[in-house]
């Protein structure tokens, strides 16, 4: 599968999505938001790919938006602009729906549309001296693609601070607001995101799609008694459920952990 804006290696069920323009600090245009979609959707169907990681090429993240592609943008008209932004909230929205556990490896700082590529990710790991910036109002525009991601994750208080400032974050701000999961030196992060790839590698992957598809209704408001019930009752019945159950019960590996790939 071959890509201008991003890279795509598969090893061992462990898919790796690398941002690929280093020269621009890996920023987001058109062609990376139509190269990121079609390859989350064919991640999403192949039994192929079991984890997903996605990085930046270079010692960036994502530096949000190209200027180039902002430039473009202000001349075009409002159908245009609107099918634009449509495509990059439809993006955003894919890999928070997404039915595989997606982590990042923030290896740099991250800006506006990076700030939303890591922020729909399960878990996030950044290094120590990235910085986030979320100052879109300092251009007279506003970072409405992404404001959703940032209240969930840190809630109405900071979320009010940091758009209307439009202040860099850093490493350890970002983590003790809840804006990240884990920091660790740049020497260290390949080494830790890894520990986790192996985690989740040993957990059901069908379990692991519903822990995600659970999540997410909840936090929509989608869910009631009957469904929570009829979840609980589909999962113990499913193959998985009772494969894991047997191997529990049994004292072994289940088939589907990592030693079995």
């Amino acid at each position: 599968m071959a890509y201008n804006t991003i890279e795509y290696k598969l090893e061992n069920k462990v898919a790796t999505v690398t941002l690929n323009r280093p020269e621009v600090r890996n920023a987001i245009n058109t062609e990376m938001v139509d190269e990121l979609l079609e390859l989350f959707k064919y991640m999403a169907d192949t039994d192929k790919v079991r984890v997903i990681v996605i990085t930046g090429a270079g010692k960036s993240f994502c530096a949000g938006a190209d200027m180039n592609w902002l430039k473009s943008i202000a001349e075009y008209d409002y159908d245009r602009n609107y099918y634009e932004s449509l495509n990059l909230v439809n993006l955003l929205y894919l890999l928070q729906d997404h039915p595989k556990p997606i982590i990042a490896k923030v290896n740099g700082s991250a800006v506006g549309g990076g700030v939303g590529l890591m922020l729909v990710s399960d878990i996030i790991f950044v290094e120590e001296n990235a910085k986030f910036g979320l100052s879109e109002v300092a251009m007279g525009i506003v970072p409405v693609a992404i404001a959703p991601f940032v209240m969930r994750r840190i809630g109405e208080t900071k979320t009010r601070e940091y758009l209307l400032t439009g202040e860099r974050i850093d490493a350890l701000e970002a983590y003790n607001i809840g804006l990240v999961n884990h920091i660790y030196p740049a020497n260290n992060l390949n080494y830790e995101v890894n520990k986790m790839v192996d985690i989740l590698l040993n957990n059901g992957p069908e379990a692991l799609k519903n822990v995600k598809s659970l999540i997410n209704r909840i936090n929509k408001g989608k869910f009631d008694k009957d469904y929570l019930a009829q979840l609980i009752a589909k999962l113990r019945t499913s193959e998985e459920g009772q494969e894991g159950m047997h191997a529990f019960l049994e004292k072994r590996k289940p088939k589907w952990t990592q030693e079995n790939i």
